[in-house]
């Protein structure tokens, strides 16, 4: 579906339309918490309340000219988003990361975390990498990121891969939470969105 077609609100990001290879796609940078990983810096689908079903948006990543040495291209959806934006749950990549010969940085291409309390230094300093894979992507490349969530169960694929590349059988909100959608963006990112599919199974 035409990224045109929703309605956003930036959450500590800026955003606007432009044209890209010819054709309108949403840019979004992190404009607040400039310097803070795992915050609640997306843009935001109005007007949804999404529990279980499919989230599926084509995304490219370029670095900013003042980003930091360990920028690593962070871009990814946000899902079950609250109403005052203070918890949610996320799935990104890290395009940086993918074609690396440090084997573990290079299975740190994708990330599932949970806002605010479980991010990915939580894990990192208590040595979970539960919530971390690999894949094959790259900057300045279109990805098909695609969740498939049900109740307290999230499938994460890459680029129309028939095996997901991260399987999460405890969502940290629980199976009841719902909540909006969102186009995430971290640090040193400059996040081009487009082609958002958004289906709801309840």
């Amino acid at each position: 579906m035409s990224i045109e077609l929703f309605e956003f609100t930036p959450v500590h990001t800026t955003s606007k339309l432009v044209e890209f290879e010819g054709e309108a796609v949403l840019q979004v940078i992190k404009s607040e918490k400039i310097m803070e990983f795992d915050e609640n810096t997306y843009c935001k689908v109005e007007d949804i309340s999404f529990h279980n079903g499919v989230i599926e948006v084509k995304v490219l990543s370029r670095l900013l000219p003042d980003a930091p040495d360990f920028a690593r291209g962070f871009i990814g959806i946000a899902f079950r988003i609250n109403k005052d934006d203070s918890s949610f749950e996320s799935f990104y990549i890290r395009p940086t990361n993918g074609r690396v010969s440090d084997p573990i940085r290079k299975n740190r291409g994708t990330q599932y975390f949970s806002y605010p309390n479980y991010t990915f230094d939580y894990f990192r300093e208590r040595g979970i990498t539960d919530f971390e894979s690999s894949a094959d992507i790259g900057l300045d490349e279109w990805i098909t990121i695609k969740a498939v969530i049900e109740d307290q169960t999230a499938n994460f694929y890459v680029n129309d891969e028939e095996t997901p590349t991260l399987i999460v059988n405890n969502l940290i909100l629980g199976s009841e939470a719902r909540g909006s959608i969102g186009l995430f963006v971290d640090i040193g990112t400059q996040g081009f969105f487009k082609d958002l599919k958004i289906t709801s199974y309840d």
